[in-house]
């Protein structure tokens, strides 16, 4: 196998969640370019089909809210009726409610959440089932570095992000003797829709900025790379584990810069 084959996805069925937007739409598309056949799945319906509709080929989309597990495995089963196969599962949506642990409402709690980790898992559990007995596949769900790094006003979404990871290796011990590999990428902060209040607000932009190695917020494109990875060849014997794609913020989380260095 030649270099270039480790990351060819040809031949690959695809299922891109959250790919109307953002992180999952630069994912399908990229995908995409490498060869599979990707389903574009959103909440958001019109950005699904016209993501699709961009890539164009064989590429399909539909409608898919991650809360709904009926949902979840319906779309799932009907790809894999339709294409034969299903071989890789993306699944990105994540929400967020900032705000202090003592004014959190009941409500915004459930609705963090069910689309973090109980859709998550909806998505685990219903692409497990067809890819272990198909003997094959792989799944990344995304994660954040807020499963290892906090600041204030993220208790929930913090508690759902590294979930997120145990739910990831969980799945990756339980699937794995059935060839299927399970894993998860971590992001810092990166320029898409959702986080465009935050980059309008200059001092809140730079700081985080300033927070990572790189000096600079990431571009959607720029996870990509990270995900076709763990989803390629290239990973075959990966699975279980978070790739970090955050510029560097974990790494020199809490860093002081001695004098004359």
């Amino acid at each position: 196998m030649s270099d270039n084959a480790l990351f060819d996805l040809t031949g690959k069925v695809a299922a891109v969640i959250g790919g109307g937007a953002g992180i999952g739409e630069a994912v399908a598309v990229g995908a995409a370019r490498q060869g599979a056949q990707v389903v574009v799945l959103d909440a958001n319906e019109k950005g699904a089909a016209a993501v699709a509709a961009r890539i164009g080929g064989a590429t399909a989309s539909a409608p898919l809210d991650i809360r709904d597990g009926a949902a979840v495995r319906g779309a799932f089963e009907r790809i894999a009726k339709e294409r034969g196969r299903l071989d890789i599962v993306v699944c990105t949506p994540s929400i967020n409610v900032r705000k202090p642990i003592l004014q959190y409402a009941d409500e915004e709690f459930e609705r963090v959440v069910a689309v973090n980790l109980k859709g998550s898992f909806n998505v685990l559990q219903a692409a497990g089932r067809i890819m272990t007995a198909q003997r094959g596949g792989s799944i990344v769900i995304f994660s954040s570095i807020r499963s290892q790094v906090v600041e204030p006003g993220q208790s929930v979404y913090a508690m759902t992000k590294a979930g997120i990871l145990q739910l990831v290796r969980t799945a990756a011990a339980e699937f794995g003797a059935s060839g299927v590999r399970v894993n998860a990428v971590g992001p810092g902060v990166v320029e898409t829709p959702l986080t465009a209040p935050i980059k309008a607000n200059a001092d809140w932009y730079n700081a985080y900025a300033n927070k990572n190695a790189l000096k600079r917020w990431a571009r959607a494109d720029e996870m990509v790379g990270p995900t076709l990875f763990l989803v390629s060849d290239a990973a075959s014997y990966v699975t279980g584990t978070i790739l970090y794609a955050d510029g560097g913020w974990t790494a020199i989380d809490g860093r002081f810069t001695p004098p004359g260095m």
